[in-house]
């Protein structure tokens, strides 16, 4: 299965009015997802370093605001800056501990995950403990086979599985999957009567508006879904037409939330705290869902959490960036010498060095001179000599005393074209 590489530079924000507390929790089936937020799958990204990176670092409680290590519960450990037992990210992680609810998997191709052998299989499917509730995403247009996938999902242990309609890359579409089956209703519903009737667990479906302003099907979708027994939608409100431009069309979260019963999961142009509790306010939405927002700033959900609980939200100084990208590329390294990162152990150190450069393109949007560190970062050749970048960076920075925002740089629309994300 290979990546798909799509554009996705964010429009400048639009004014959102209204502030609605995001729930505390939200009931897909029998899974409770405390608080109501979401992980969006994203090929290439959300892999288990970093769905237990976002985990771990949405740790929040009332008593501990602050953004100190200390307090944040960040994974990786790092003896220079933090007591190893915060730092393990092996301790145990409640769902009421942590900003983000729900996690969600990169989606992977029904067809092959049904062809390949087990060790390929444990590649895709990885995940451990503290990662629950997890739902692993499948995209397809074949209903025996994706029923075939949802029950390997099953028998892996996961909590939910998820049909993807919502990918608009065109290789995807191209095999008629993703959003492509969004011209086909009545295909759909094959699916959702095969998959629903080969797993127990509980099943979700995430799409789109429809194929284009013209094929709108989102309200007819969201009904099926139900009707069929699914147990939650999600909708990014965009056409597949749109891809990743122009703005979500939120008033039609609205009209699925009407139509239907099940959740309804809101998904598009949160960036902020102040985003996610207006999406509630104005759809009325059970749940809202994170995709790009959550590399550029790997701490949205704790703020969420903290915003719900204190109508305000801390933000990360340059101490605070330099422990966390640290942490993350620790956690990469850790990855590639056990395994867990490539199919090829051959080609896992490749692999962190691009995952590495490509998170810090990211994570140091709106940083003051984040441009030059992305430079340097990507002249760099392996793994230690990107850190070793990032380290004399911050450390500069944070012996300048340097603000945490460049409001010049933060301004300018955050591109992933770099990416292979899937959804927003």
């Amino acid at each position: 299965m290979k990546h798909f590489t799509v554009k996705k530079a964010w429009e400048q924000p639009v004014e959102r009015a209204g502030a609605v507390p995001v729930p505390a929790e939200m009931k897909i089936g029998p899974v409770a997802v405390r608080p109501a937020t979401v992980l969006a799958p994203m090929a290439g990204v959300t892999d288990t370093v970093f769905r237990r990176f976002i985990r771990h670092a949405s740790l929040f409680s009332t008593s501990h605001q602050s953004f100190s290590h200390q307090s944040m519960g960040a994974p990786g450990p790092d003896s220079r800056t933090m007591d190893h037992a915060e730092a393990n990210v092996e301790s145990e992680v409640s769902n009421t501990q942590s900003g983000c609810g729900l996690l969600m998997t990169e989606f992977t191709s029904a067809d092959g995950l049904s062809r390949m052998r087990e060790s390929k299989r444990k590649r895709y499917l990885t995940f451990f403990d503290d990662e629950h509730p997890i739902s692993a995403q499948l995209f397809g247009s074949n209903p025996e086979t994706l029923a075939e996938a949802a029950r390997i999902v099953e028998q892996t242990g996961f909590d939910i599985v998820d049909l993807n309609l919502g990918c608009p890359a065109k290789r995807v579409v191209g095999c008629n999957g993703g959003s492509g089956l969004l011209r086909d209703l009545p295909k759909i519903g094959e699916i959702f009567h095969a998959v629903r009737k080969a797993v127990s667990i509980p099943f979700t479906v995430k799409f789109r508006l429809g194929w284009n302003d013209e094929n709108i099907v989102c309200v007819e979708l969201a009904e099926m879904a139900e009707s069929e027994g699914l147990n939650a939608v999600s909708l990014h409100a965009r056409t597949r037409e749109q891809s990743y431009t122009g703005h979500a069309r939120w008033e039609w979260i609205a009209a699925v939330k009407q139509a239907v019963k099940i959740p309804v999961i809101g998904n598009g142009d949160i960036r902020t705290p102040e985003d996610a509790a207006a999406m509630v306010a104005q759809t009325g939405c059970d749940a809202v869902m994170i995709g790009r927002g959550a590399p550029a700033n790997p701490w949205i959900f704790r703020q969420i959490a903290q915003y719900t609980a204190t109508g305000s939200y801390d933000r990360p100084t340059a101490a605070d960036r330099h422990h966390m990208i640290r942490a993350y590329f620790q956690m990469l390294m850790e990855g590639a010498e056990t395994g867990g990162i490539s199919e090829k152990p051959a080609n896992a150190g490749r692999e962190v060095t691009g995952k590495m450069k490509q998170f810090a393109s990211w994570f140091t949007h709106g940083v003051p001179g984040g441009a030059k560190l992305r430079a340097a970062i990507y002249q760099a050749k392996t793994s230690p000599e990107v850190l070793d970048q990032v380290d004399a960076f911050f450390e500069a920075q944070i012996a300048g005393g340097a603000v945490a925002e460049e409001p010049a740089e933060a301004a300018e629309p955050l591109d992933f074209s770099d990416a292979a994300l899937v959804c927003d």
